[in-house]
């Protein structure tokens, strides 16, 4: 067991010892360092999300965070970041946002959880379907993966049939068997259920095409989202919802991430394409714990009580409908329709990708180092000396931008970035691909500090 030196009051960690923008170096994570050897000891991985694991940041990283207020976040060891991971991307207007916060302490007041459901649900549901065009019937649970795959259950249930297509170029989709059977990460799902989930490529019609054409009448749905970083083209949303008509399959969008991010009303909206299930989460409620699957309502009442067919187990869980929750989602929605948030979103990562591109050419960098996606949820990419991705060098600009005030798995704003944030940002990036021209000319090795970073899928560590 790891002896605390102090006792140390995790959700005010004093003065930083290193803010964004000054010209000291953050170095110091000591206290980080201590609690990172416990929470291995209790936590398989030492996180509770393999996104958030060590393995996913430099050595010299900050492993625990005590506080945030809109876009920033403050370690353990007192330090200052601008943060562009917002909670996996869940926190889209801001840390301990209060209009947000203020519901749901008001609705946790008033109780959290009964014997029977509580008004709350209705709002929540009419006001999340107000929002979406094709959106039916709603259904809340806690997190992704109970939609998602309740999506397939459903999917399954309706076609009488067992196999699933997923798009491969998505890299998440749930965290159960349907999925990470798919993966490299595969290690206790059984292979009849490997078996049952097979792949298509994104813009690739033709994938798609030869999915059914070599599985004819056993695929159940084909799950994919509107967009990851690459819009569609050539139609192609439309074309594959066609397909899966013609094939007796259901359209199903994952729209965990880009909903309230690309679109108020998702990356259904924006493209204008109906989906026959959906699912939304993340930044549905600010962060807090809030899942739906949203649907037509010829699937969707296959759930419930008032049909005469065959019932389907949809979904069924303790707190998918806590009044904390279901209030900050209604609040977040409430406040996205009074706010333009949606295009803060845009203009702050298009003033973003600017700042960045304008240092990616003063160093050169043109073919290392870039930006891509939307901008209202961008991501960078690293290239080593002979233009392969490189997870050393997404090590190196990882760590070289913690030290200047920066956490920054991805380039991901929120409403509560401002043009203050995003210029300082520039500048510390600037800086750090500075590190990364040295450390292509004379080698990565000689600047970063330990070990790189590991994809999530992998087969042992």
């Amino acid at each position: 067991m790891v002896q605390m030196a102090q006792k140390k009051d995790f959700s005010n960690p004093g003065p930083p010892s290193g803010n964004p923008g000054q010209n000291s170096l953050i170095s110091n994570f000591n206290l980080s360092k201590e609690l990172q050897g416990k929470s291995h000891s209790l936590i398989p991985g030492g996180a509770h999300t393999y996104a958030k694991g060590d393995d996913q940041f430099p050595l010299q990283a900050p492993s625990f965070i005590a506080r945030g207020q809109g876009c920033h976040v403050w370690d353990v060891d007192g330090n200052e970041y601008i943060e562009y991971g917002m909670g996996l991307r869940a926190v889209t207007l801001g840390h301990a946002f209060e209009p947000v916060n203020e519901a749901a302490y008001e609705a946790m007041q008033q109780g959290i959880n009964f014997t029977r459901p509580a008004p709350l649900e209705i709002e929540c549901a009419e006001k999340l379907l107000e929002l979406i065009p094709g959106g039916e019937m709603v259904k809340f649970a806690k997190n992704g993966s109970d939609v998602t795959t309740a999506a397939v259950k459903l999917a399954r249930a309706v076609t009488h049939r067992d196999m699933v297509g997923i798009c491969l170029d998505h890299p998440f989709f749930s965290s159960d068997d349907w999925f990470i059977g798919h993966t490299e990460m595969d290690a206790g799902i059984p292979t009849q259920i490997k078996n049952l989930t097979v792949g298509f490529r994104y813009n690739d019609l033709q994938s798609v095409e030869a999915l059914f054409k070599h599985y004819p009448n056993q695929i159940a749905c084909l799950i994919m989202e509107p967009e990851k970083y690459t819009p569609p083209k050539n139609n192609f949303l439309k074309e594959v919802k066609r397909l899966c008509h013609e094939n007796g399959a259901l359209f199903i969008l994952d729209e965990i991430i880009t909903g309230f991010r690309h679109h108020l009303g998702g990356g259904q909206t924006l493209y204008e394409i109906v989906p026959d299930l959906s699912t939304f989460g993340k930044a549905m409620a600010n962060g807090f714990s809030i899942a739906a699957l949203v649907g037509k309502k010829e699937y969707m009442e296959l759930g419930g009580l008032l049909h005469d067919r065959e019932r389907v187990f949809l979904l069924s869980t303790t707190f998918g409908a806590e009044a904390h929750s279901l209030a900050a989602a209604v609040a977040t929605m409430r406040f996205y329709q009074e706010n333009n948030v949606v295009g803060t979103l845009y203009q702050r990562g298009e003033r973003l990708a600017k700042g960045i591109n304008t240092q990616i050419e003063r160093f050169g960098l043109e073919e290392y180092f870039g930006v891509i996606g939307q901008p209202c949820n961008l991501v960078y990419y690293t290239l080593d000396q002979d233009k392969n991705p490189s997870q050393s060098f997404r090590t190196l600009f990882m760590q070289e931008t913690i030290k200047r005030g920066l956490l920054m798995p991805s380039l991901v704003v929120s409403y509560s970035h401002t043009n203050k944030d995003i210029s300082r940002t520039v500048r510390a990036i600037g800086d750090a691909l500075r590190i990364y021209r040295r450390a292509l000319r004379e080698g990565v090795e000689k600047y970063l500090v330990g070990r790189p970073v590991k994809p999530v899928f992998r087969k042992r560590n």
